[in-house]
């Protein structure tokens, strides 16, 4: 029973820092995509591929059809952009928990 404590006392304390900065609006995916980006981008504003992305061990469960919406998503929300005006592949990673 002590690990599923220690579990839901890690879930708690993650979901708490998730609220804080603003990530509780998204969706599941939406989150494991964006955190996937960020993962992946070496320095910020440096562009990540889509492929990239698709890859990363948070996503690549997730049903093609999903992580492309999810990409569609993020855009719309500002969150993801296009990095050099390219119009697709390509993506900056726009979240400022500051500005939440």
């Amino acid at each position: 029973m002590d690990q599923l404590k220690s579990i839901f006392e890690l879930r708690d304390m993650l979901h708490m820092m998730e609220r804080d900065i603003g990530l509780d609006r998204l969706s599941r995916v939406e989150r494991d995509v964006l955190l996937a980006a960020h993962a992946l981008t070496s320095v910020p504003g440096a562009p990540v591929q889509s492929e990239q992305i698709r890859s990363h061990r948070l996503v690549r469960e997730i049903a093609q059809a999903t992580f492309h919406r999810t990409l569609k998503s993020l855009l719309a929300l500002g969150l993801l952009e296009r990095a050099g005006g390219s119009k697709a592949k390509h993506y900056v990673v726009c979240f400022d928990p500051a500005a939440k």
